[in-house]
């Protein structure tokens, strides 16, 4: 992805209903296609907004919790994915064992990333935007909604597009865009939606990453249900994000309750 907004994207074509794995890497289940329309990296370079001392937002005080909380979530956020660290090397192969079990990986560096919507052999070139944290999101996603995870991956469910949304990259782009929406990078949340969001994260310290499985799916069913194609993705995510907002307004207890975590499948 381009930091500067200009950069390159990566499509899906879809040849089958879904990616037929075995115990060796098939490179006839997927057409990965790259090309110059920023789709997604354009994305990512918008939400890391200059924020300034003029600006004028309201913000909401925080309890001795949700502010010890609150920095240790951007303590997270702040860690830039490095694969010279063993810790994130171990995440990226448990990332691929968990999406490809019995499948083994012939390195880091790899054509086989692709096959996960990567935009290249490399992920820690798509991981440069989002840190260690898109890492961790993919990974708690895969681990704790596998049916979910799997269906999304293989495109297993729905009426698909032709061409479809990179899932990896896809991942990344979320994980950025909940970023922006609850204003984590601010010393306090000056939004109803972000003040909302850290009361859930005082009470779970997954909140976050929870959040991002629901809105992972959330995103699929929007572009399902707006029979969207891959430069169709700016408006899904748009989309996704208002919905989201609407529903965390709601009087709600935890984020168990909202309306799209029902999509979610264990």
């Amino acid at each position: 992805m381009d930091d500067r907004g200009g950069g390159s994207f990566v499509a899906v074509r879809r040849i089958s209903s879904g990616l037929d794995r075995g115990n060796s890497y098939h490179s006839t289940s997927a057409e990965v296609v790259a090309g110059s329309a920023a789709w997604l990296g354009r994305g990512l370079s918008c939400v890391c907004a200059q924020r300034r001392e003029s600006d004028a937002h309201p913000s909401f005080d925080l309890t001795p919790a949700e502010e010890e909380c609150l920095q240790r979530l951007q303590q997270r956020i702040d860690v830039a994915y490095d694969s010279s660290i063993p810790e994130h090397q171990e995440a990226l192969r448990a990332l691929w064992k968990s999406a490809f079990p019995g499948e083994e990986l012939s390195g880091l560096i790899s054509e086989q990333w692709k096959e996960m919507g990567w935009q290249g052999k490399d992920p820690s070139t798509d991981f440069r935007g989002g840190g260690f944290i898109s890492l961790e999101n993919l990974l708690f996603f895969a681990r704790n909604f596998p049916k979910s995870f799997q269906d999304l991956l293989r495109k297993q469910e729905g009426d698909r597009a032709i061409w479809e949304y990179p899932f990896a990259v896809a991942g990344v782009n979320i994980t950025f865009m909940l970023i922006q929406m609850l204003d984590l990078e601010a010393v306090k949340p000056r939004t109803v939606v972000g003040a909302t969001f850290l009361k859930f994260l005082a009470e779970n310290e997954s909140a976050f990453d929870l959040l991002y499985c629901i809105t992972f799916k959330l995103m699929d069913h929007q572009w399902l249900a707006m029979h969207a194609s891959y430069m169709d993705f700016n408006n899904v995510m748009k989309a996704t994000r208002h919905q989201l907002e609407r529903e965390l307004l709601q009087h709600i207890t935890c984020l168990e309750d909202l309306p799209s975590y029902s999509l979610l499948s264990r």
